[in-house]
């Protein structure tokens, strides 16, 4: 079955995801755009797990300077992952790859992508 376009999932569910990437960022001592990433931004659409047979909304932030995406599984909870490429701010040979945020809505967690950079 082909992906089709969807309407976007709740406006507070996108609140709590993008707020949520922006403390993970925020946690390393660097910061985003003020205007990153924007719920209203991402485009979605519904995709059916070929294992679970569940459907999930799939969305994608692309366009800007950085790419993101987020997954709502049918049970609400919730990964995304959001670009930072910014060096590290404590370690000189890497940087700041990404963030990823997963969880129910009310209870994101989060982590940073690190990686070094090539020599």
């Amino acid at each position: 079955m082909n992906p089709v376009a969807t309407e976007r999932p709740d406006a507070a569910l996108g609140a709590a995801v993008c707020a949520a990437i922006r403390r993970q960022v925020e946690k390393l001592g660097l910061a985003l755009d003020a205007d990153e990433p924007q719920w209203d931004e991402a485009g979605f659409i519904r995709q059916i797990d070929p294992f679970s047979q569940e459907e999930h909304l799939i969305g994608t932030w692309r366009g800007k300077a950085r790419f993101g995406t987020v997954t709502v599984f049918a049970d609400g909870r919730v990964f995304a992952e959001y670009q930072v490429l910014k060096p590290h701010p404590q370690r000189p040979d890497s940087y700041v790859d990404a963030v990823q945020v997963w969880g129910p809505p009310d209870a994101l967690k989060g982590d940073a992508v690190i990686a070094e950079y090539l020599k």
